[in-house]
């Protein structure tokens, strides 16, 4: 099967959870013997068009009137990377000829829907969230509201919908009032062989760090709840005095972090790590003593399966996707979103047992194994390609 996937991430460019997806998933269906493309964003120093991984990638920069930074206007931004997709896609497509097009989240809807109409591509599109998830149902802005629009927009059109979770499908329902029928339920994946450290990664991330290390990695937003841990710190620290919290990744509520954490008088015990290569990343996450996840929303938790197959004691907001990946006192521990008191007992318990915290990731590491593995999750899409093709009967999503 030839499949062509339009991403507005890819890498080298990623932002977050959505691009290391789609690279997954690209690849594994290439190791399963499809033809695969991606059309993605440009990214500095990256070819415009090259093969990976047994992948094609086609990278394009958005057109006018997109500003230089996509920050800078996303609404304006998107619409010239989509004129840039479908402008570089079409001509590729009609000599490669794919048979089904993969589409991820709203950012390329519009590239989506033009390819349909000129070259007659059955559409699936993957939702990995929702504005209003990431508002908290508040689209207070024009640019929400814009985005919400185009998100029901994209899920009225497509063939066949993907989403990573139930609660997702819940969602996703609920929102856009689409037939449940159209979507299907496949997690995202992890591959355990890209996430190892050396024990001398490890054990300078601890020299760097301090122990016991309480670990946050992902983009510093208001829905990922790091409010949360800055908030649960002082009452960690009563218990276990000398424990100390790093925070990777940047966001655009970095400045408000960094300012709740001097209002506590915490500097000397939360360190701002920013944006750290994958090797830092891995070799952090598995210095941690606890990997919290405190998302106030979260579709899947790609942070959780992180930590659960390098090794690390996980705690979880008992939210999204998340209360579905952690099985409380089995594989982690689950916490009320938003509430620090409760984290900070749940951290607390982790610490001062660590025979339970090891039984925990024991099941933790296995659980990842046998159900994220991206083989089987390349061969679940290709059950949905097939029905957005014409060529099987749905089944259970």
């Amino acid at each position: 099967m030839r499949i062509l996937h339009l991403s507005w991430e890819y890498p080298p460019v990623v932002y977050g959870g959505l691009g290391r997806h789609v690279h997954a998933l690209a690849e594994a269906q290439a190791a399963l013997g499809h033809d695969v493309a991606v059309v993605t964003q440009a990214g500095e120093g990256a070819a415009a068009e090259e093969v990976v991984h047994g992948v094609r990638i086609l990278r394009v920069a958005p057109v006018a009137p997109a500003p230089e930074d996509w920050r800078d206007g996303f609404l304006e931004w998107c619409f010239g990377f989509n004129t840039a997709v479908t402008t570089a896609a079409i001509p590729f497509a009609r000599d490669w000829r794919p048979d089904v097009l993969h589409v991820h989240d709203w950012l390329v809807a519009q590239g989506s829907i033009m390819l349909r109409s000129a070259l007659g591509l059955p559409v699936v599109l993957t939702v990995h969230a929702t504005e209003s998830g990431r508002t908290g149902g508040v689209l207070g802005t024009a640019l929400s509201r814009g985005v919400d629009a185009i998100e029901g927009w994209v899920v009225g059109e497509a063939d066949e919908v993907i989403v990573c979770s139930e609660y997702m499908r819940h969602e996703v329902v609920g929102l856009f009032d689409c037939d449940p029928e159209v979507l299907t339920v496949i997690p995202n994946g992890i591959d355990p062989r890209e996430w190892s450290t050396t024990p001398s990664r490890k054990r300078a991330m601890r020299h760097r760090f301090g122990s016991p290390l309480i670990g946050f990695t992902g983009r510093l937003e208001s829905e990922k709840g790091v409010q949360t841990l800055i908030d649960a710190m002082p009452v960690i620290r009563r218990s276990v005095p000398d424990a100390r919290a790093v925070i990777v990744g940047t966001g655009g509520a970095e400045a408000e972090l960094r300012n709740r954490v001097r209002r506590r008088r915490l500097s000397d015990a939360v360190h701002f790590a920013g944006y750290v290569s994958d090797e830092d990343l891995r070799a952090i996450v598995a210095a941690s003593d606890v990997q919290v996840v405190p998302s106030l929303y979260e579709p899947f938790g790609f942070v959780a399966l992180e930590a659960m197959v390098m090794g690390t004691p996980l705690v979880a907001a008992r939210t999204g996707g998340l209360a579905g990946i952690v099985e409380d006192g089995v594989t982690g521990r689950l916490f009320a979103p938003g509430d620090a008191g409760d984290l900070a007992e749940a951290v607390v318990d982790m610490l001062a047992h660590p025979s339970h915290a090891r039984r925990c990731l024991t099941a933790a590491r296995r659980a990842a194994e046998e159900q994220y593995g991206w083989a089987a999750i390349a061969a679940s899409t290709d059950a949905v390609y097939a029905r957005a093709l014409g060529d099987d009967d749905r089944g259970a999503g």
